[in-house]
């Protein structure tokens, strides 16, 4: 859907509320940089240094399978909170283990692999798109990522953010409300002046339980090709969009010509 159309389709009452937008938050991973295709290479890079068949698609499924059930466990108490990057640790063991490869890895070669993490890549969309956005509102991560591997990624994408927040700074995971509070407390903007950008919809209704606006980015490859994404609006949601770029393009229409926009 372009542009013009999504934003045609927009209720009179959403167009109201996005034009109150100061500041957007985006969730970073699969949502601005792609971790399929970065892991995809290292894998074939490993392949042949070593002689191995691995696919390394079902290894991405696998290891994000993982990663998630041990966030999702630290989200509901059952496990204590530990930062995002000993996870990722953790799960590659677990993974290596269960695949009957753990003789394969060395622990130094372990912690290179779980380092791709940091190394993630941004889609086509996604620099232009933010720094369109960039140029009218503040705009900032707000990921479950760490701090390290946050400012990694930016760097070595080039994401033109004015801010750079993550989860590990209230040891919360999203969705909890103190991730989303760290974006008020942080940025100086209501719930409502804050417009979060991401490609899964838990997130977004998190979000919009807290206050924020929403904006859902469809991202079809995230999990690979062949693989059935989520990729249906919602009518809770704000703005369904299919890429940064889109996003910049309707908030320009919604707020031309000349809207004024609230102050915090």
């Amino acid at each position: 859907m372009v542009a013009s159309a999504v934003a045609a389709a927009l209720s009179d009452e959403c167009c109201t509320v996005l034009r109150a937008v100061q500041a957007i938050t985006f969730d970073v991973q699969g949502t601005c940089v792609d971790f399929y295709r970065p892991l995809l290479r290292l894998g074939d890079s490993i392949n042949q240094a070593k002689s191995l068949s691995i696919n390394w698609a079902v290894m991405s499924s696998g290891w994000r399978a993982l990663y998630r059930d041990v966030l999702d466990a630290v989200i509901c108490g059952h496990r204590p909170w530990l930062p995002v990057v000993e996870i990722y640790r953790e799960t590659l063991d677990v993974l290596l283990e269960d695949r009957g490869l753990a003789s394969h890895f060395s622990a130094a070669e372990r912690d290179q692999l779980n380092g791709i993490w940091s190394r993630l890549e941004p889609w086509p969309d996604t620099v232009k798109g933010l720094r369109r956005l960039r140029q009218s509102y503040v705009t900032s991560t707000l990921s479950n990522a760490g701090m390290a591997t946050m400012v990694s990624i930016v760097k070595r994408a080039g994401l033109p953010f004015d801010a750079v927040l993550t989860a590990e700074l209230v040891q919360a995971y999203k969705p909890a409300a103190a991730v989303y509070q760290l974006a008020v407390d942080s940025l100086g903007y209501r719930p409502g002046q804050i417009l979060m950008v991401a490609c899964h919809k838990y997130d977004l209704k998190a979000a919009r339980a807290f206050g924020m606006r929403t904006a859902f980015i469809a991202r079809p490859l995230e999990f690979g090709p062949g693989v059935d994404t989520d990729l249906t609006p919602e009518s809770w949601i704000d703005v369904p969009v299919s890429s940064l770029t889109e996003l910049a393009d309707v908030l320009e229409i919604v707020t031309a010509p000349g809207d004024g926009v609230a102050s915090p």
